[in-house]
């Protein structure tokens, strides 16, 4: 068996495209322009080139982009001051606290600053909650990605047994939620669960988000599994330099899958898509316009 690649970047592309398309709609029917802000403490090299993309992603959608850049020994209270002004600012619809922050700053403080109806990323406490009890919320970008490309693949994913390794806030408990919700039997397993191998065997669908690099490989995959796999990990190469890989080994578990995401080019693509889909679902709440149908969880 050789495993359909299921192309992230693809997907991504016609997420922003529909995307597009909403907006351009609601610019033209309401003269609404969604706004997304996003806030970048620090000089993380890493951070900066992801904010520059998702800038530059924002405003090729045909929405606004504000980005604000704080300098590392900013303090906590002045980027509270700048979340609050940010809640209040009708322009803006979403707002995005690039991650980690310095370590002077309580990130779940300026998380849970952030007005839950403008927290994109889906991190505050109050969507957490909502999602958990079923409820209409801001879902996880990498998630809902993630749930977005199943649903494409599979259509129905009632009755499918699903294993997310890795229990993370961001990815593995939202991802559980997002699938029960899709009525999957889902097992949340991680480093302590015992016969990893066994539990990881019963699954239709395998999510990989636990952050070592090709820990899952292709003997602990069911024949005709869906691998998605979230992990982004850097190794060195044998002749020199590194390489991206993710969380299975991709080789032998794509022998024996019946559908897999590369790394690169499977789900990361996929969260900046997102994140642009979750400020246009928040722009629709904010104005009491229909959601667009298809981005949402």
């Amino acid at each position: 068996m050789s495993a359909e690649i299921i192309d992230g970047k693809a997907f991504a592309a016609k997420v922003r495209g529909q995307v597009a398309e909403h907006v351009a709609r609601i610019k033209a029917d309401h003269g609404i322009t969604p706004g997304l802000a996003v806030v970048l403490v620090g000089e993380d090299p890493a951070s900066q080139v992801y904010v520059r993309s998702k800038g530059k992603q924002t405003v090729e959608v045909g929405m606004n982009s504000y980005e604000h850049k704080l300098d590392a020994d900013t303090s906590e209270s002045d980027l509270l001051a700048l979340i609050e002004k940010l809640n209040d600012d009708p322009a803006v619809h979403g707002i995005l606290v690039q991650l980690p922050l310095p370590d002077h700053i309580d990130e779940d403080l300026v998380i849970n600053s952030i007005d839950p109806a403008k927290d994109v990323d889906g991190f505050h406490i109050s969507n957490v909650g909502l999602l958990g009890t079923g409820q209409k919320s801001m879902v996880p970008c990498t998630p809902l990605g993630c749930l977005m490309m199943l649903r494409d693949h599979h259509g129905s994913l009632s009755g499918m047994d699903a294993v997310v390794i890795g229990r993370s806030n961001i990815v593995g408990k939202p991802m559980a939620q997002l699938l029960l919700g899709d009525s999957c039997t889902v097992t949340i397993a991680h480093s302590r669960t015992k016969d990893l191998p066994d539990v990881v065997r019963r699954a239709d669908i395998v999510v990989a988000a636990v952050g070592r690099a090709q820990m899952v490989p292709g003997a602990w995959i069911k024949p005709g599994a869906t691998v998605i796999d979230v992990g982004i990990n850097r190794i060195d190469k044998p002749e020199g330099g590194t390489r991206l890989v993710g969380d299975v080994d991709y080789e032998s578990c794509a022998a024996v899958a019946s559908a897999i995401t590369p790394v690169p080019g499977g789900v990361g693509p996929m969260t900046i898509a997102c994140l642009l889909a979750n400020t246009l679902t928040a722009t629709c709440r904010a104005h009491g316009l229909d959601e667009p149908q298809g981005l949402t969880a």
